[in-house]
């Protein structure tokens, strides 16, 4: 089992071993890098439109239809609610490098900065000046400057007090995903037109990648910043190299692809899609895991920074964690709209979730936390239940509690 409506973002943690997954059935999902799910994040009212780890790998932020973020433990603790985009959906979010900021991307055209220190989300910023809706955002890897993607087929690099430098033009439709290569000298987007392009910061395009038969949803770099991985409504994920030539194309989700991720260890990509499946992937493009716990849509996924688990956001308005081995935890509960958005804090100790009704969630990550749990509803089962007959089943959660 899985989700139930269509994925829509994927992300690895920072080490690569747990994926996160949002959906239109308005869950988070968390899963380990072999497929089991660990967790589901239930609170959004709406779809899950984006997920993201911190930088640590120890939190979650989750974007929905609901116009809330939410941060999340990875235990699925609620620990702040951010309702900034007022009757907005928010559609991405992103932790900057060193987790001290959130941004938040929504339908209301704009970009919202938040300070996140000693567990409290202050807003410090707006940034306006987006013709459409803010479908994207990106931190670069030193933390000084914003790239957003745009209905109004533009990229556009920000600083973090709001001021523009520079209007990337090129674009023949919507830009659905930027990313900042993990050198900070290139910016790769996706767009409606079916291409992804290469920038400078300067602003010039240096290649044109052509190749999806439909529109191109989301673009990542590789951790080594040697290739790309894009995912279409095609239903393809691509993987290519910097002068544009592609490497493997990667064929199994039944409908649209919508986010797509590297691991943080480059070992593995993760894909959402809109038939409400996760697929894990090796870097070469072998099929390894199919995660199906969402009911609805998957819009977003998010690996802790550790890489060992995975956050899923969906349309069913959970969010579910995972360990790359396929064990799924208890899902985090509490957006009352589809989660669109899920996001790790970089220390890994935080999640945050933002809603489709303009709602941001952030929730407390401890796995240890979570066997404890998990252990108290069933230690008591494992040892009566006489359906049971394994001693090594019976004294499963000794060591545990």
């Amino acid at each position: 089992k899985g989700h139930y409506d269509t994925v829509t973002s994927v992300s690895f943690s920072p080490n690569g071993q747990e994926l996160a997954s949002g959906s239109k059935d308005k869950t988070v999902k968390l899963w380990s890098q072999d497929g089991q799910l660990l967790v589901t994040l239930r609170g959004h009212d709406s779809q899950v439109n984006s997920v993201s780890f911190s930088p640590n790998g120890q939190l979650l932020l989750t974007a929905s239809e609901d116009k809330t973020v939410k941060l999340w433990s990875l235990v699925g603790e609620q620990l702040q609610t951010l309702t900034g985009h007022q009757n907005y959906g928010i559609r991405n979010i992103a932790f900057s490098p060193d987790g001290k900021i959130i941004a938040t991307a929504s339908t209301d055209k704009t970009v919202k900065l938040w300070n996140w220190e000693a567990d409290k989300i202050i807003r410090r910023q707006t940034l306006v000046g987006n013709q459409g809706e803010v479908r994207s955002i990106s931190f670069s890897p030193d933390g000084k400057l914003i790239a957003t993607g745009s209905t109004d087929k533009t990229v556009r690099l920000w600083s973090l007090e709001g001021k523009k430098n520079q209007t990337l033009k090129g674009h023949q439709g919507a830009v659905f995903s930027v990313n900042f290569s993990p050198d900070g000298k290139l910016i790769a987007s996706a767009s409606a037109d079916k291409t992804i392009k290469l920038w400078n910061l300067k602003g010039e395009v240096l290649k044109t990648i052509t190749g999806h038969e439909q529109a191109v949803t989301s673009v990542a770099f590789s951790p080594d910043g040697k290739t790309l991985v894009s995912g279409s409504l095609d239903k393809t994920i691509k993987l290519w190299n910097l002068e544009g030539n592609p490497i493997n194309t990667l064929a199994g989700h039944n409908g649209g692809v919508l986010s797509v991720s590297f691991s943080p260890n480059g070992k593995n990509i993760a894909s959402a899609s809109v038939d409400g499946v996760v697929k894990l992937w090796s870097n070469k493009g072998k099929e390894l895991h199919t995660l199906t716990e969402h009911k609805a849509g998957v819009t977003s996924i998010s690996f802790s920074p550790d890489s060992q688990t995975l956050a899923t956001a969906s349309a069913d308005q959970t969010v579910k964690l995972w360990s790359l081995d396929g064990e799924e935890f208890p899902a985090l509960v509490g957006h009352q709209a589809g989660v669109a958005s899920v996001s790790f804090s970089p220390d890994g100790k935080t999640i945050a979730t933002a809603d489709l009704a303009g709602r941001v969630i952030l929730w407390n990550f401890n796995l240890d936390d979570l066997l404890q749990r998990g252990c108290g509803w069933v230690e008591n089962y494992l040892k009566t239940n006489p359906e049971i007959h394994s001693d090594r089943d019976r004294a499963l959660c000794d060591d545990i509690n």
